[in-house]
């Protein structure tokens, strides 16, 4: 039995008349349409501007009310769309989100000229996310996404040593970026001397590590770091100082010899402070051992003149009949404590006393 023949290949003509009946089925439903963006991801900085792209072509079917809608979309599919700017009835409402309020706008004037795109000024880390581009005119309906990721520069980026810096030791540059989107790339440069790294040197550009081993005084000198992102770079520098070892020993001994001279200093107020102390507490003691109630001393000359006053009064009263029975008392009697002298005053007083004399009837007195 012999296969069947395969059906003969269209014609020339008949492709053409199929091609003008899908030509023609199009023009019958054709509507709006959205141009197609050249990108539909936009990376920006923070501070930036960026215009998000939205144009738009009617057709003479669309009759009905135009309608411009942007939404940001949420991460979260729970959450619900956000609008953020409309166009309605001839009127731009830009009241709704207000984390942009301020800063967003459409590029153009006036939006029915077929240009619905976006700007979006000073840009935050905040307006990363998915906006999407609504047009509306009945009965067409088009829409078009666009993703935006705002991305922060490295900034405030710091430079350190972690190890030792002696001869023979593991030292270890790092460099760190405060601020700055990932992925964070580093990269140390040698700023003086040969300009290149030890060859001892091993970088890690996603730590910003940078480890020199067993390191030399060649290896002195100022290091660069760049900190850097798909949007910008900032840079840190430090200088490597690559010194002999410490004399430990040394160090050791002179803090024990700073130590011991420290105690004995402590030591010697200490005691100083005990004599003063022990001093006060004497001369405390012998003061108190004075009995209050004892009156002090009289003047010595006060007692000796009262005491050749009263015998002045007692001669001055007597007569000649009884100065027979009269004795002279004699001045060895005065107490001692009244008539202590030196040998000056002892003179003085003998010459005054010699000079004292009354004279009663025939006879004188002394």
């Amino acid at each position: 039995m012999e296969p069947p023949l395969a059906p003969p290949p269209p014609s020339l003509a008949v492709l053409l008349l199929l091609a003008l009946a899908l030509l023609g089925s199009a023009g019958l439903t054709r509507s709006l349409s959205i141009t197609p963006a050249d990108q539909s991801m936009f990376e920006k900085a923070e501070g930036e501007k960026v215009t998000l792209p939205c144009t738009f072509v009617l057709s003479d079917e669309d009759e009905g009310p135009l309608d411009i809608e942007w939404v940001l979309i949420p991460t979260d599919n729970q959450k619900k769309e956000q609008i953020i700017i409309m166009y309605a009835v001839d009127r731009i409402y830009n009241h709704y989100y207000a984390a942009m309020t301020g800063r967003m706008q459409f590029t153009s004037a006036d939006p029915r000229s077929g240009d619905g795109s976006l700007d979006i000024l000073n840009l935050k880390s905040s307006d990363t996310g998915t906006y999407q581009c609504k047009v509306k005119k009945a009965p067409g309906v088009q829409s078009q996404k666009i993703q935006l990721t705002v991305l922060v520069k490295p900034a405030r980026t710091k430079c350190s040593i972690e190890g030792s810096q002696e001869i023979g030791k593991d030292v270890t540059l790092k460099c760190a970026s405060q601020e700055g989107s990932p992925l964070l790339s580093y990269d140390w440069r040698r700023v003086s001397g040969t300009q290149e790294l030890p060859a001892t040197s091993t970088l890690n550009r996603n730590t910003g590590e940078l480890l020199l081993k067993n390191a030399s005084q060649e290896y002195s000198g100022v290091y660069s770091c760049v900190a850097s992102n798909r949007v910008g770079v900032d840079e840190c520098s430090i200088e490597l100082n690559v010194t002999p070892p410490i004399n430990t020993a040394g160090i050791i001994a002179g803090a024990i010899v700073g130590t011991l001279l420290g105690l004995s200093l402590l030591a010697f107020l200490v005691f100083c402070c005990c004599k003063k102390h022990r001093e006060k507490k004497y001369e405390k003691e012998v003061h108190h051992d004075i009995r209050e109630d004892v009156p002090p001393p009289k003047s010595r000359s006060s007692t000796a003149r009262s005491y050749i006053g009263s015998n002045r009064s007692s001669l001055g009263s007597m007569s000649p009949s009884n100065m027979e029975g009269y004795t002279k008392t004699p001045y060895s009697q005065v107490p001692s404590e009244d008539f202590e002298r030196t040998s000056g005053q002892n003179q003085t007083f003998a010459s005054s006393k010699s000079g004292i004399a009354h004279k009663i009837g025939d006879i004188t007195v002394v």
